[in-house]
């Protein structure tokens, strides 16, 4: 059988903040085209996992390979790996004095070097993706909840990345919006063959759109289950898995499981 090269791969990584290590022991792979879950209760360290597989933390042991290149052994590694990468982030994290549109046209005027009018186009590309083709001019204030995370998610996808990470991506949403951001976030993935990356405890959208996970124990502060969620559920390997997993509604058989 062929083997892939995962499209990331964290090895043997421990994570801290000084001398205070906060996760330990964490290796695991992301293959191309995953819908990937990393999970976890508040405060198990999902939020820290996220910060350095973008480069805003670095292990302080073990490797992050991301594309074939580990994050910190050269210089200029986290810039070009970043080009690669899109970040939303759990509130949007938009800027508040600059419209929607320009806060989605900020990754591409400082990765690239298209002029004006091709930047307004491919914002007005990205924004339409996401619903919100005619909302350029308003800011963040001026929208709701779910439009600021489809405003993040376009400017996420500003640079056509091959993989974009969502922090919390249902938090604060109604059921409604919460269920159409999954089937955005299903459709990216497959029309364009996205690898998305979820952090989340939110079992609803973690069983619908999620192929693959990882579990992080928030009391061993290590990785303790990894594979599909629906699987996971009905086979969990201990106790903190299962009682994690089986927090919130039954799975139906006709959820979507993706192989």
């Amino acid at each position: 059988m062929k083997q892939t090269t995962p499209l990331i791969s964290v090895q043997n990584v421990s994570l801290g903040y000084d001398d205070f290590i906060v996760l330990h022991d964490l290796s695991f792979t992301v293959s191309r085209g995953d819908v990937f879950a990393i999970m976890g209760g508040s405060g198990s360290g999902k939020s820290t996992l996220l910060r350095a597989m973008t480069g805003l933390l670095r292990p302080v042991q073990g490797r992050i390979v991301v594309r074939g290149r580990d994050f910190w052994a050269h210089d200029d590694a986290p810039r070009e790996i970043m080009r690669h990468i899109g970040v939303s982030f759990q509130s949007g994290a938009l800027f508040s004095a600059m419209t929607v549109g320009e806060n989605v046209a900020l990754p591409i005027q400082q990765f690239t070097d298209y002029t004006d009018t091709q930047i307004a186009d491919i914002v007005h590309e990205k924004l339409s993706l996401v619903g919100l083709g005619d909302f350029a001019d308003f800011y963040p204030s001026e929208l709701s909840g779910g439009m600021q995370k489809r405003a993040g998610l376009a400017r996420a996808l500003a640079l056509n990345p091959s993989i974009v990470y969502f922090d919390e991506p249902s938090a604060g949403l109604d059921p409604v919006s919460s269920r159409r951001l999954d089937e955005l976030l299903l459709k990216i993935n497959r029309d364009f063959g996205t690898t998305i990356i979820l952090v989340s405890h939110e079992l609803k959208s973690i069983f619908g759109i999620c192929n693959n996970s990882v579990f992080i124990d928030a009391a061993l502060h290590t990785i303790t289950a990894a594979g599909n969620p629906n699987e996971l559920r009905r086979h969990a390997p201990n106790a903190a898995v299962q009682e994690f997993l089986n927090g919130g509604n039954p799975i139906c058989e006709n959820n979507r499981t993706r192989k």
